[in-house]
C-alpha cells in the first residue's frame, strides 16, 4: 500500500475508466475523490454503484458535470438529472436489482464468473440473458462485475491500509474493494498501526493499493 495525494490519486484515473464507488445515497461516498474527478474533468467514465445519489451529492455531482458515459446501478429515482440524461440518450443506464448487483460485485471480488438468481425471471430483466433450469426452477445467469478502480470511503485507516467503517457508511465499500484492479481509499481518520483492533478490521491492508493523505 502507498500513501498518495488526492491530486495524484485521481490523476492515475484515465478518461474512459470504469469505477466502482462506495456509498448509499451519498452516505459512505468518498466525496473528496468525486470532487477531484470533477476538478480534473475526467470524462467518459463508467460508474458501478448502488445509485446516483441526488443532485449535488456524491455521484450526483458527476452526473451534473456530464462526466459519465454509463452507470450500472440499482436505482436512479432520487436523481432527476440522471433520468433526464437517460431519456435524452446521453447517459447509458443499466438498472440491476439491488441484491443481484451486490452479488455480481461479490462474485467479481471472489473470482467467480457470475451467479444464478431467480430475480428477474419472467420480467424485462431477463432480456438477453441466459436462463438455466436447476431443480425444476429457472434462474438467470448474471455475470460478475469488476472495475478498473474502486473509490472507497472508510471511517478509519491505519498507515498500512487496514480499514474500518462506521455504521451504514460501510454499505458497498468492502465489496467494491475486492472487485477492482486498483483500490483507492479516502479515510476520514488515519491512525497509527495498532489503534484499530484486529477484529475490527473489515478490509485488510493487502487489498488496498493507495491511501489518500493530505499534502
Amino acid at each position: 500500500m502507498q500513501t498518495i495525494s488526492l491530486l495524484n490519486a485521481v490523476a492515475m484515473i484515465p478518461d474512459g475508466a470504469s469505477l466502482m464507488i462506495g456509498g448509499f445515497l451519498g452516505v459512505g461516498t468518498p466525496e473528496p475523490l468525486i470532487d477531484e474527478l470533477i476538478r480534473q474533468r475526467k470524462g467518459n467514465l463508467t460508474v458501478i454503484a448502488n445509485d446516483t445519489a441526488a443532485p449535488g451529492i456524491g455521484i450526483g455531482k458527476l452526473v451534473e458535470a456530464k462526466l459519465l458515459h454509463k452507470v450500472i446501478v440499482s436505482h436512479i429515482g432520487l436523481n432527476p438529472e440522471t433520468q433526464q440524461q437517460m431519456l435524452a440518450g446521453t447517459l447509458e443506464v443499466d438498472l440491476v436489482p439491488q441484491g443481484t448487483l451486490v452479488e455480481r460485485i461479490r462474485a467479481g471480488g471472489c473470482g467467480l464468473g457470475g451467479i444464478l438468481t431467480p430475480t428477474g425471471v419472467g420480467t424485462v430483466v431477463e432480456e438477453g440473458k441466459e436462463k438455466i433450469s436447476l431443480n425444476d426452477r429457472e434462474y438467470l445467469l448474471e455475470t460478475a462485475l469488476r472495475a478498473d478502480f474502486a473509490l472507497v470511503n472508510a471511517f478509519l485507516s491505519d498507515y498500512l491500509g487496514n480499514l474500518a467503517y462506521a455504521l451504514t457508511a460501510r454499505n458497498f465499500n468492502p465489496l467494491i474493494a475486492m472487485a477492482a484492479d486498483t483500490v483507492i481509499v479516502h479515510a476520514e481518520n488515519i491512525v497509527p498501526v495498532g489503534v484499530i483492533a484486529p477484529d475490527h478490521v473489515v478490509t485488510p491492508a493487502p487489498i488496498v493499493d493507495f491511501l489518500v493523505v493530505k499534502n
